[in-house]
């Protein structure tokens, strides 16, 4: 069933919000304007709304029309990229290296809709908690909501994420039972040698050459202490040493990032790269230091959650546009520090073809509008079912 018609009045209202935002992105803890807009417009609709959590993160309340012991939360992120857009459409970004390159202005628009939409009909027993995230992109804004009591605050008993997904056909779910997405990793690899004459390179000892050594050798963890079944990923990014092609330089810098879909797939990594680094180096004569920061967890669903996704999927496009076999991402989300908070799930929703550049963070990449009503109208009956009289979460 879908209660907001595609192409109806309030999917053009989404559609005029949405890129309203597209043309004016704000990145991490800086979206003023925006949480601006949407505590407006929530206060508009009638709901109960609170700002200024983690800086610029607004979060609203929805009774239903019926006292019920359940309270569940929908979120979506509001912040853009430090990315150039290259479109040229009417829409596209004022502001000179910031574009929502991610979607992330559909994604709040989906959810405004929803909002307005159940804050007219307020068919539901208990509460809804709709929670405007700052500071996705690499900052981890839901880490610090987290940390400022959002759960305690709002009582909440669960907590759902949806992100559009370019090549994933336009009118498709994808829903997962466990891991969504992976972990963000990062890391700087500092490797201390001994400076000399480029040309007398047995007076000194080379980091460039460890470098070198250490960008293949670390490649092996994944391919030869890692379990063949579990995935991990070690990439290289940042190369720095010297600046002169004379000079054999004192130290040179790697740094990059791992992947994973597991805490122990993590610890595993981390610890034969630290073993590596401190015995290749010394093997040379240098002092390898590593440092190693986890920045995001693995998005992970609760199968129970996941479940009650697919069903409410399926009741909106059939189950055969319902993808329940996708392989997970690579890429990081931080929804993670919500899920390791509460139970939830983490869904995409198709935004069609990536051709052309219209793939994530691209700057050719623009939301697809023509999925705004599907995306709340998910919203709508997610919280309908969630939050039936006599229902348990």
């Amino acid at each position: 069933m879908s209660f907001i018609p595609t192409e109806g009045e309030l999917h053009q209202t989404m559609r005029q919000w949405r890129r309203d935002l597209h043309a004016h992105p704000e990145t991490a803890f800086e979206e003023h304007r925006t949480a601006a807009k949407v505590a407006e417009l929530l206060t508009s609709f009638g709901l109960d709304v609170t700002t200024g959590i983690a800086e610029t993160g607004v979060v609203a309340t929805l009774k239903g029309k019926q006292e019920g012991p359940n309270t569940i939360a929908l979120r979506a992120d509001m912040d853009a990229l430090h990315l150039e857009e290259l479109n040229a459409f009417d829409h596209c970004s004022k502001h000179k290296g910031k574009m929502h390159g991610c979607g992330h202005d559909g994604h709040t628009a989906m959810l405004l809709g929803a909002a307005k939409y159940l804050a007219e009909h307020r068919d539901f027993a208990g509460s809804l908690v709709f929670i405007f995230q700052p500071a996705e992109e690499g900052e981890a804004g839901a880490k610090r909501m987290c940390e400022e009591g959002l759960f305690e605050r709002f009582n909440i008993d669960a907590v759902y994420g949806m992100h559009n997904w370019p090549g994933l056909e336009e009118g498709h779910f994808a829903v997962h039972d466990g891991p969504v997405m992976a972990s963000m990793d990062v890391f700087d690899i500092k490797i201390t040698g001994n400076g000399c004459h480029a040309g007398m390179p047995h007076m000194g000892v080379d980091p460039v050459v460890i470098a070198g050594q250490l960008i293949t050798s670390l490649q092996s963890i994944v391919s030869r202490v890692l379990n063949p079944l579990e995935s991990g990923v070690i990439s290289i990014t940042k190369m720095q040493g010297g600046d002169a092609y004379n000079v054999v330089p004192d130290s040179a810098t790697l740094s990059g990032t791992c992947r994973a879909f597991s805490k122990q797939t993590q610890d595993l990594l981390e610890a034969n790269m630290r073993q590596q680094v401190e015995n290749l180096c010394q093997a040379y004569g240098a002092v390898g230091e590593l440092d190693y920061r986890r920045v995001y967890p693995s998005t992970i669903n609760d199968k129970e959650h996941s479940e009650t996704c697919a069903l409410v999927a399926n009741s909106l496009v059939g189950s055969e546009k319902v993808e329940r076999n996708l392989d997970p991402s690579m890429g990081a989300e931080d929804f993670a520090f919500m899920l390791e908070q509460k139970p939830g799930a983490y869904i995409w929703i198709g935004n069609g073809s990536a051709e052309g550049g219209r793939g994530l963070h691209n700057p050719y990449y623009d939301f697809n509008d023509k999925v705004l009503a599907l995306g709340a109208n998910f919203w709508v009956q997610l919280a309908q079912h969630k939050l039936a009289i006599n229902s348990e979460l």
